[in-house]
């Protein structure tokens, strides 16, 4: 593993919660943003920072991606949470930021929608499924 390591989504914002100093960086893209919907930190007074690691609409990974956590005011000391879908890019995001100086970063498994059941369905785990407060366009 080549970031900090997995946190539940539940364990997520215990952290959020309790620690002034914890970001979450929702890396998923600017449609799922839209149409989905984002993690809701207001009633932490925390504002939720999003950085694609796909860019839309082609999909290619964000080649500036450090420079727009650096651009949004990420601290490098900060405990970072990256959050995606289902927690695959999040890791991907985790690992970098690592490698470019976030040395406390971590991957929320389940993501914000979850993982595939055996349907092929997500919505069973994730951020959204454990009751967590999140907005909707």
């Amino acid at each position: 593993m080549t970031y900090a390591g997995d946190l539940t989504p539940q364990r997520a914002w215990e952290l959020l919660s309790t620690d002034e100093c914890t970001v979450l960086v929702d890396c998923r893209t600017e449609a799922e943003w839209m149409w989905v919907g984002v993690p809701d930190l207001n009633p932490l007074g925390k504002q939720l920072v999003t950085v694609e690691w796909n860019t839309w609409p082609d999909g290619d990974v964000n080649e500036h991606f450090v420079e727009h956590l650096k651009e949004a005011g990420v601290p490098l000391d900060a405990t970072v949470l990256f959050i995606c879908r289902s927690g695959v890019r999040s890791r991907s995001a985790a690992s970098a930021a690592v490698a470019a100086g976030w040395t406390d970063s971590h991957n929320v498994t389940e993501g914000f929608e979850g993982v595939l059941d055996e349907h092929g369905h997500r919505g069973n785990n994730g951020w959204r499924a454990a009751g967590l407060p999140w907005l909707q366009s």
